[in-house]
C-alpha cells in the first residue's frame, strides 16, 4: 500500500493478504490519529488494492482496542467524517465500510476490545479470539449512553434478542469462550494456535477465485448485514447522550479512577463500571 500511517503497520503477509496491526501507544485508544489511519486504509482497499484478505489485530498484547478517547470525541468525528461526508460522521458508518469492503476482514483478537473497539471487531467478517486473554464488552451503557457504532445491530443478529439485552444491558465483560457460545466470535483459540489459524484460513481464502469470494461475500452482507440508516440512528442516539452531564459526571469518576490509563480500573473495567 502507498500510505503510511502513524498508528498501524500494514504489510502484505502472506499472497493476497494484508496485514494490519493497531500500533497506538499508551493503549489503542480510538481518537483523531488512529481514526484517520483506519479511513486512509480503508479508502485504499476501497480503491482497488490487489488484497483478498485483512487480517486485523493488535501490537498491544493487553489491549485489542479498549474504546474510543473519551477526551476527543469530536475530534475523532470529525476524522470519520472525511470516509463519508459531514452527514456520515460517526465511527458507526466508518465501521460499515469496513464491512462492505471487498476484501474478507477478519478480526483477530488478544486483550480487551471493548465498546467501539468491541464494533470494530463485529465490522469484521470473522473474530477469532485467545482463550486465555481477550476479553469483550459494551460497556456504553455502564457510561450513560448506548452503543453507537454497530454494536447493536450487530449483537442482535449474532446473538439473539435475549443474549444481546445481557451483554449490552449488563455492560459485563465477557471471556473468549464465552462469547464463543453466544456467537460473538466465531472461535476461542489457545493463544499459542491463534496466529497459525488465522494465517491458514487468511491463505486459503485468499487462494480461491475471487469474484466467488465476492459475491458470496456480497449476498451474505445483503443477508445479515445492518443498513446504514440504522447505524446512522444508533450514532445520533449516542452522540446526543454522551455529552450529558450524566455521562460527564460518571466519566469524571472513572478518570479519578484512572480511566484511559493502564490501570486495574481499565483491566477490569466491566467489572468495575456498576461500582459508581
Amino acid at each position: 500500500m502507498a500510505q503510511t500511517y502513524r498508528t498501524l503497520r500494514v504489510t502484505q503477509s502472506a499472497k493476497g493478504v494484508l496485514s494490519v496491526v493497531i500500533d497506538a501507544p499508551p493503549m489503542n485508544l480510538i481518537g483523531p490519529e488512529l481514526v484517520r489511519d483506519l479511513v486512509r486504509m480503508i479508502g485504499e482497499l476501497e480503491s482497488g488494492e490487489d488484497f483478498r484478505v485483512m487480517v486485523l489485530e493488535s501490537a498491544d498484547p493487553e489491549y485489542f482496542v479498549p474504546r474510543v478517547d473519551l477526551t476527543k470525541v469530536a475530534e475523532y468525528t470529525a476524522e470519520a467524517a472525511k470516509a463519508g461526508g459531514p452527514d456520515d460522521a460517526s465511527l458507526g458508518i466508518l465501521w460499515h465500510k469496513l464491512s462492505e469492503l471487498d476484501v474478507v476482514t477478519i478480526a483477530k483478537i488478544r486483550g480487551r476490545a471493548r465498546g467501539a473497539g468491541s464494533e470494530l471487531a463485529l465490522a469484521c467478517d470473522m473474530r477469532f479470539a485467545a482463550q486465555e486473554n481477550a476479553i469483550l464488552g459494551q460497556i456504553e451503557i455502564g457510561f450513560g449512553t448506548p452503543p453507537g457504532a454497530g454494536g447493536v445491530q450487530h449483537l442482535a443478529r449474532l446473538l439473539g434478542r435475549g443474549r444481546a439485552m445481557e451483554v449490552i444491558l449488563g455492560a459485563d465483560d465477557f471471556g473468549a469462550e464465552q462469547a464463543e457460545r453466544y456467537g460473538w466470535i466465531n472461535r476461542a483459540l489457545l493463544d499459542a494456535d491463534l496466529d497459525a489459524f488465522v494465517a491458514r484460513l487468511a491463505r486459503r481464502i485468499a487462494s480461491f477465485p475471487a469474484e466467488a469470494v465476492r459475491s458470496t461475500k456480497q449476498v451474505l452482507n445483503e443477508l445479515t448485514l445492518p443498513g446504514a440508516d440504522a447505524i446512522r440512528a444508533d450514532a445520533r442516539r449516542f452522540q446526543q447522550l454522551v455529552a450529558s452531564d450524566t455521562v460527564k459526571a460518571r466519566a469524571a469518576a472513572l478518570f479519578a479512577w484512572g480511566l484511559q490509563t493502564r490501570s486495574p480500573l481499565e483491566l477490569d473495567l466491566g467489572d468495575r463500571i456498576e461500582s459508581l
